[in-house]
């Protein structure tokens, strides 16, 4: 599934694709970026590794229709810079809850130029309009000052600290339809 925006495409990443794998590699490898995933860029140590997950990201849209992880190419770039995601989120034990997340990865070199808000818009708007959802969630840690400011732009409301998803604490907030 695809989402058009004024200036985005949202595309399903293309794990056979070598230059969506290396766009994945040399954004995941950031320590600017993995700082604020809770994970390590050496979790992306290789292009295999970078494709299975790619791969495993393709899977979550076949095996949760209207779900997923999507590369965001702008149309003045004409490449991915980054992930759009509209998620179930995983409780603490790691099993898949009720609950939905709407979240954004990007490129360094892309920050600064709207694009996580008008993907997250579109994937509200897809969230409300198309699966019929009455809440999504958004979830970062505490000291991510852009992705807070993401948030109040896309209208949400600060919910607190929480420990619910992911096994970790993070601060919580939420839009409703």
């Amino acid at each position: 599934m695809e989402i058009r925006t004024e200036r985005l495409l949202l595309r399903p990443w293309r794990p056979e694709d070598p230059g969506d794998v290396r766009t994945a590699l040399d954004i995941y490898q950031r320590d600017e970026v993995t700082r604020w995933l809770g994970g390590s860029e050496r979790s992306w140590a290789t292009a295999e590794h970078a494709r299975e997950r790619l791969e495993g990201w393709v899977n979550v849209s076949a095996e949760q229709p209207g779900f997923g992880l999507w590369a965001v190419v702008p149309d003045a770039v004409g490449s991915p810079v980054g992930t759009a995601l509209l998620v179930r989120l995983p409780g603490a034990d790691g099993e898949l809850t009720d609950d939905v997340e709407v979240g954004w990865h990007f490129h360094p070199d892309h920050w600064g130029n709207g694009y996580a808000t008008e993907a997250a818009a579109a994937l509200l708007e897809h969230a409300f309009g198309t699966l019929g959802l009455v809440e999504v969630n958004a979830i970062a840690y505490s000291g991510n000052e852009p992705s807070f400011a993401v948030m109040r732009r896309l209208g949400m409301r600060y919910r607190g600290i929480t420990d619910r998803w992911y096994d970790t604490t993070m601060e919580w907030w939420s839009v409703s339809r």
